[in-house]
This record gives C-alpha cells, structure tokens and sequence, in this order.
C-alpha cells in the first residue's frame, strides 16, 4: 500500500480523498492556490504546499508543478479527484513517466472515453445501446445538415471533449442549424481547447440514469447500481438519487451486467461512470463515460456501504477487488443535493463572499444524514473556482423518508453571508413532479413555473 499521496485537487473533493488515506493509514500531501491557503481542509492533511496564483490555470491545472511537487514530497501516488486534471490523459501520461501511480484509468481508457464520439463507437463495439447519431465528429457543415435531416428533428449537439454542460446546443429546426454549430464549437473550443462536435437524436423528456463500475488489474468489474441525475440545470445536475425511481430490480441487473463486461472487454481500470438516457418509453441508450470519481458517488456509498474512494486507492496499489458482484447489495434509498453559493433570485449569480454562519444539520429523523464539506464559518469562498460549497447526502428506508430527512436538513442547514440554492432544493423536493418520481432532464422548468 503507498505510504504518501498527492491530492491533485482542492475543497471538498480534497478532504473526500483526506478521509479516506486517514482511515487506510496513509499519509497525504495537500497543495493549494494563494486563494485557497485558508481553506479548513488544508489542516487535516500531514503536508501543505502552495503551487501558485488563485487562477486554475496557473495552480490545480499545473501538471508540471504538481509532478514536481509530488516527487519532492516522496508521494508514491497522486488522487486527482474530479474536474481539473482528472480526466487529463497527458497528465497521467507524465505521473506514469516520473513513476507516480495515477489513481485512475491508464492513459489509454481516458484518450478513448474521454472522446466522446470514440468512447459511443467503443461501448457500440463492446455491446451497449447508442443513441443514433453521427459515426465519430461531424467533418463539415453539409454532412451535418444532411445527417440531421436524415435524423429528423430535434438533434443534439455535442463537444466531444470537456463537460460540465459546455458545448452541447439542442437544436429544433433547420433554420437555425448552422448558428448553433458554430456556438456550440466556439463554446467548446475555448473550454477545451478542442471545437469538434458529434450529434445525436435529441431524446426529449429523457431520464439521465448513471452506473458505478470499479475494476481492478485483474479483470474483475462489479458495478454497484445506478444513480438517477435527471434534476438538472443548463446541464449541469442539481440534486442526484439511488436508487432510480425509473429502474425495477430486473432492469438494474440486466444493464448493471451488461455495463460490467462491457468495461472488461474494454479493459478499463478503477473506478469509472457510464451515463445513459431513458427514453419515454425506459429503453436505456449509452451517452458517454466518466473515467474518473463522480461528485455524486456519495448515494451509491450510502446504499451499497462501499467507500468508493478507498476502493480507488486499492485498485491502484495492484490490490484486487476484495468483492465479487454477489456480495453486492443495496439498503434502502438515497438523495443529494449540491448546495451552490448562487442566487437562484438573480439568475443564478455566483455568491462569493465571507460564509458569517455556518451550522449544518445535526438531527437523524427519520433517516440520517451525511455531509461533505470543506467550509466553515468565517471561509471566503475565492471567485476562481466552482461554486458548490457542499453536498447533503440523506438515507432511509425507503423513498419518502430519505427525501423528508433531506428536507428535514434543508430547512434546518443555517448558512449566512452568502446566497445559496437551498431554496431552490426545498422547492424541488416539495414538488408533485419529484415527489412521484415522475420527472426528466427538463422538468425543472417545469418545477418552477
């Protein structure tokens, strides 16, 4: 087992992976920008060290700083969390070349899956349904045009590199094709470097339905259920649960197989997320593939009792899995929420600013709750990064007592000096349409008139 590690990472995600290296005994090393080095999470790793400037691109997107950092702190291994450079395949490239262990997939899964034109042929060949689409990037205007054409409208357009929502037009008739091509490329050109665009059949009222894989080096996969992430805003999810109200028990089995073998015959290591759509009529369709930790991986932690993060380092270390998908099971249902500093009153407008309160829920009725945090009070959330503060993550028995317990915690959960998108959850899970389970990727317009 390592002995050090790197976090490649900053905030929540950090102290995530600080928790877990304390409870397997290794040491970890912290690195933070200048806006950061008062973050509270910086106290509870064994080393800090300042790589540069509040800018990302001049601190968490350094590979050359992290390396060097990583080699004169005698790190074995680094943890790059997620965002920045998790899903980079040159930086894991260069931890393999200065003999540091990337705790993630090999260079390889991530240059296929991160593409995501590639990655949709891929899981094509190894046996999982796609949506119909483009065969790789669009090479030109005219090919695009006829292609939608022979999909008929609406389509939809996609990056393939990046995500977070960046890149992606849908697009509902002819006349304004070529007008949201060229957004869609600009958009992502100067997100990540990369402007190629593939396109799909838009699937409307589509649910967004994920599965947790791990995999070791030995050519065990297990998956570890779904996770349902319809309740989205600009793409970008809101509130995550597990299990889905969509799936039954067959279902989640024949797929959650299917995903595994998929990734055996692939060859893909550690831990990884392949997000699908439903359609309206629940037939699942492969979308694209995460190589790398989920910011929601807590409510399949939560149901399964699994630490996936621990899970993670293991299977870096060459150890293989210690579970078979027959020691699998799930407890009851959880929910998340993404607690964001924005004003949902002023179109969500970033909130950075001194946190004056900060008094997270305590009570357990009727399920319990988990929180994952690195703020507290007096913490200035810095402008430079994104702005979800913290998660809430409620359990129990069923459905309804882990969304009351979260709604318990919402109206309890005291934060000052900031905005923030607790309002926005309490009248989400007070819904009809989320209290049914009956909802989709768009209906948070229809949730808030």
């Amino acid at each position: 087992m390592f002995k050090r590690i790197l976090i490649a990472n900053r905030g929540e995600v950090a102290l995530r992976i600080i928790k877990a290296c304390k409870k397997m005994g290794i040491e970890t090393v912290a690195v933070y920008s200048t806006a950061d080095k008062d973050s509270p999470h910086l106290e509870q790793a064994d080393m800090t060290v300042c790589i540069g400037p509040g800018p990302s691109s001049r601190s968490y997107l350094n590979r050359e700083a992290l390396l060097q950092t990583g080699i004169d702190s005698e790190c074995q291994a680094i943890h790059p969390g997620f965002g920045f450079l998790a899903e980079d395949q040159l930086f894991s490239y260069m931890c393999r070349q200065h003999k540091l262990i990337f705790i993630g997939p090999e260079p390889h899964s991530i240059q296929v899956m991160g593409n995501k034109s590639q990655a949709k042929q891929t899981v094509k060949q190894a046996g999982l349904p796609t949506i119909p689409g483009s065969q790789g990037n669009l090479k030109n205007m005219d090919e695009a045009l006829a292609l939608a054409n022979e999909l008929g409208y609406p389509v939809l357009l996609k990056a393939t590199a990046g995500g977070g929502g960046k890149g992606i037009r849908p697009c509902y008739h002819g006349e304004e094709f070529k007008n949201l091509c060229l957004q869609a490329s600009m958009e992502a050109e100067k997100a990540f470097g990369c402007g190629d665009l593939y396109m799909e059949k838009l699937i409307l009222k589509g649910r967004h339905i994920e599965f947790q894989v791990l995999a070791d080096a030995f050519h065990n996969v297990i998956h570890l259920g779904e996770r349902e992430c319809s309740i989205q805003r600009k793409n970008q999810k809101l509130i995550e649960e597990s299990p889905s109200p969509a799936l039954d028990p067959e279902t989640r089995s024949k797929v959650g197989a299917q995903v595994a073998e998929a990734m055996k015959k692939i060859g893909y290591l550690n831990a990884g997320t392949i997000e699908f759509l439903m359609d309206e009529h629940k037939k699942l369709y492969f979308m694209e593939m995460n190589t790398r930790l989920q910011v929601e991986h807590p409510v399949t932690e939560m149901i399964t009792g699994i630490d996936i993060v621990e899970e993670q380092i293991k299977i870096a270390a060459n150890h293989p899995l210690s579970l078979t998908q027959d020691n699998i099971s799930f407890s009851g249902h959880a929910v998340e929420c993404r607690i964001n500093a924005e004003d949902p009153d002023n179109d969500f407008a970033p909130s950075p600013g001194v946190i004056t309160a900060f008094s997270p829920p305590l009570g357990e009725g009727p399920g319990k709750i988990r929180l994952d945090t690195h703020v507290a009070a007096g913490y200035e959330i810095p402008s430079f990064y994104d702005s979800m503060i913290c998660k809430i993550i409620a359990h129990g028995q069923d459905r309804a007592a882990a969304v009351q317990t979260m709604v318990n915690a919402l109206r309890a959960f005291e934060i000052k000096g900031i905005k923030t998108t607790i309002p926005l959850h309490l009248e989400i899970l007070s819904s009809k349409i989320f209290k049914e389970g009956n909802y989709h990727t768009n209906s948070l317009a229809d949730i808030m008139g």
